[in-house]
Order: structure tokens, then C-alpha cells, then sequence
């Protein structure tokens, strides 16, 4: 019987294999101008959230169908304040936006300090985060079990490369400086497990490695965290 190494019996165990293959190529250059996230003082928080939303059902749409997969809209759902329950199951704790894998659904909340009153690329990249644990679906990556550990991080740092090469493959129409995608990096490194003790999302450092990868390479098979060393997951 054949042994693989600990990093690709993850890979096949967890993620099934290659999800994403290098044929499939990039993901297209698009154009997803952002909207205002708020107007005269009033929130715009839904409108903003529909809009990127929509870029990333065209952008991934293309890739997908590209790759061989059927491709199928997240169901997406808006609260205007965090909910006592929802997709089955109670509203995970210290969670903003987030995604429920069996019932293929986005759920964005309008308010609090993730979105509300941001001038910066923070709720845009969330939005891809949480889209990209939907084309984790679509591809055949499966969530693990456990919410802590080494397997969670590659999960989550994988959406992270995957937020990072759709925020490549449409910097160009965003109207962004290079400071802004700084400031993106200085957000992502401030949500790593390092400031929260939850050994889930990677360190900040890892967290901000893997979305430039992802932003560099604007190519999902950049994104293989599976099969990864164990220090690039951390």
C-alpha cells in the first residue's frame, strides 16, 4: 500500500484531491466597480454586498463551468442584525459574514464594524472570502469536521487565495491605489489567529501571504493549501 506524506493525505482525505486544476487557467479580468457603501449618510450596505456579489457569480461562473463543474448562484441572505438562529443552527459567535455549506448560502449582516461606515476593501474581501468557500463546494473541497486544527486552516486560507485571485482578476476597474490594497493586507493580518486565540483562520502573517498569493497569481490553482507545509499553514 502506498504512504503518502501527511500534507497530501490531507489533500485527498479532506479536499478530495486536486480541486483545482491548472488547466482550467485564471480567472478572467473583469470589471466590478465598487458602489458606494453608504449615501447622504445612509446606508448602502445591501446594494454594496449585491454588487460584489454579482461579480463574483460571473467571475467564478466562467471558471467553473471552465473547469469542468456545474455551477450553481450561492443562495445569499441579508440581516440587518446578527440572528438568535439561522441555516439550521445557531448564528456562530464572533462571526460576521459567513457561509453555510449544506444549505449553499451566504449570509451577510448589514451592520456592525466589519461593513458599517468602512472606506476601505475590508467587507469586499470578506464577501470574496465567504463566495470562496462556495466555489470550494462547487469543486468539491469538503469542510472538516473539526472548527479548530490544521485542516481548518488550509480550508480557510484557501478562500483567502481565492478572495485574493478574484480581487486580482478585477483590480484594474476598482479605481484602488496601491495604499488601499496595503490597508487590505494591514486587515487581513489583524484578523489572524494571533489576535483572537482561535486556531482556525491561520496566523496574520499567513492569512496576508496567502491572499497576496492568490492576488498575484489571479489563478485558484495557486491556492493549493492542502498540499502545503505544515509552516505555511500556521
Amino acid at each position: 500500500m502506498q504512504v503518502l506524506p501527511v500534507a497530501l493525505a490531507l489533500a485527498a482525505a479532506v479536499a478530495g484531491g486536486p480541486a483545482f486544476p491548472v488547466q482550467a487557467g485564471r480567472l478572467p479580468a473583469g470589471a466590478c466597480p465598487e458602489p458606494a457603501i453608504s449615501a447622504g449618510g445612509i446606508p448602502r450596505t445591501r446594494e454594496y454586498l449585491a454588487a460584489v456579489v454579482k461579480c463574483l457569480d460571473k467571475s467564478w461562473k466562467a471558471y467553473v463551468e471552465r473547469a469542468g463543474r456545474t455551477f450553481r448562484e450561492p443562495i445569499v441572505r441579508y440581516f440587518e442584525e446578527p440572528a438568535d438562529r439561522v441555516c439550521g443552527g445557531d448564528w456562530p459567535a464572533q462571526a460576521a459574514a459567513f457561509y453555510c455549506v449544506e444549505r449553499r448560502t451566504l449570509v451577510f449582516p448589514l451592520t456592525g464594524s466589519w461593513i458599517e461606515g468602512r472606506t476601505d476593501l475590508y467587507p469586499f474581501k470578506v464577501a470574496a472570502h465567504e463566495y470562496g468557500h462556495h466555489v470550494q463546494r462547487l469543486m468539491g473541497v469538503r469542510l472538516p469536521e473539526a472548527r479548530e486544527g490544521a485542516a481548518r486552516r488550509r480550508y480557510e486560507l484557501q478562500a483567502d487565495c481565492l478572495a485574493g485571485a478574484f480581487l486580482g482578476s478585477v483590480w484594474g476597474s476598482l479605481g484602488r491605489a496601491r495604499a488601499d490594497w496595503e490597508a487590505l493586507l494591514e486587515a487581513a493580518r489583524a484578523g489572524g489567529d494571533d489576535f483572537d486565540g482561535v486556531r482556525s483562520h491561520g496566523k496574520g502573517v499567513t492569512r496576508v501571504r496567502w491572499l497576496e498569493r492568490g492576488y498575484r497569481a489571479v489563478s485558484p490553482s495557486a491556492c493549493d493549501t492542502w498540499s502545503a507545509p505544515a509552516s505555511r499553514v500556521a
